[in-house]
């Protein structure tokens, strides 16, 4: 009896092949487009839009709110929506660190909205991480600032830990050094983190984050210390106390942000760092000047920062609530 044949070996050509069609489905899987809602949720953006509009206007600070909520979500571990997981008697989420529970309430209510009513004409097709995306740069352009192309097909993460934020977020108190080292970690250049603190440009700061320097700290333009002093006064008894970070045009997405650092109205430390670092000084100036060039670099920026450390293809989810995992 002739012993069995060994197992035959595919053709290379075959095994190229069956490479590249494993290749190709990987890749559309996760890549990202402009119009990646428009055949599974062509309503997707006049939802977004309307959405988005109402809470505007009903809530101005929510432009604000969602610009530093959505920087607080991508800087740390990518733009992946885990900052808007909600704790649980298991786990602190990141909402729940120490340096998120400043974040306002208002753009975590956009996104909230915003996902009820996408999955009413869409379910589970839309990301809560493209949601937040999309709804900061509209903000951001309602009030004046660039647009700028956000592409979509992110994948929510499946997982938020409070303790994953250690060190990755800016703090007001920190040096330069340690705000440029931070930024550097995460693939960003001097620049683009100068361009990137344009945000500043409108929102607030509570008094905890600055009313220990405005005695000690000689950048303040005496006249502005003074009235930060009166309007931080009852702090220790309120602590929800809080002052315009540009106090020029607070509600304008513009660049007079700049403008005021030379004049020592800059409202945080970290604000006067910038203008009196050689490192970041230059692109201070420029800015300052220039409201073009600042818009131009601010879009290019935050078009990165969207995309930093994404989730795509089976790397994530699509959450069916933006505040809890599957």
């Amino acid at each position: 009896m002739a012993p069995p044949s060994p197992p035959q070996t595919p053709p290379s050509s075959v095994v190229i092949v069956l490479f590249l069609l494993f290749s190709t489905a990987l890749l559309c899987e996760s890549r990202l487009s402009l119009d990646y809602y428009s055949k599974t949720c062509p309503s997707f953006t006049k939802i977004m839009q309307d959405t988005i509009t109402n809470k505007q206007i009903t809530s101005p600070t929510t432009a604000a709110g969602a610009l530093r909520l959505f920087f607080h979500d991508c800087l740390p571990n990518g733009c992946d929506g885990s900052i808007l997981i909600s704790s649980t008697a298991f786990n602190k989420a990141e909402r729940d660190a120490d340096i998120n529970l400043s974040l306002p309430g208002d753009p975590f209510d956009l996104i909230v909205r915003a996902k009820t009513a996408l999955e009413l004409a869409c379910p589970n097709t839309v990301s809560c991480s493209d949601i937040l995306a999309v709804a900061t740069r509209d903000l951001v352009t309602m009030l004046g600032g660039p647009y700028y192309n956000v592409y979509l097909g992110r994948k929510d993460s499946r997982v938020s830990s409070a303790s994953s934020l250690e060190g990755k977020l800016p703090k007001p108190t920190m040096s330069m050094s340690q705000l440029i080292n931070l930024f550097s970690s995460s693939g960003f250049t001097v620049q683009e983190m100068v361009a990137l603190s344009g945000a500043h440009t409108i929102g607030f700061s509570h008094c905890k984050e600055f009313s220990s320097n405005i005695s000690n700290d000689t950048h303040y333009n005496p006249r502005f210390a003074q009235a930060l002093k009166q309007a931080c006064s009852g702090y220790p008894n309120n602590p929800t106390l809080s002052v315009f970070n540009d106090i020029m045009t607070p509600n304008k997405f513009d660049n007079l942000y700049y403008q005021n650092l030379p004049k020592g109205l800059g409202l945080l430390e970290s604000d006067h760092g910038l203008y009196g670092d050689p490192r970041t000084k230059p692109f201070v100036e420029l800015y300052a000047r220039d409201q073009n060039k600042f818009f131009q670099d601010f879009a290019k920026a935050m078009q990165k920062l969207s995309v930093y450390g994404i989730k795509t293809g089976r790397r994530g989810e699509i959450r069916h609530r933006c505040d809890a995992v599957n």
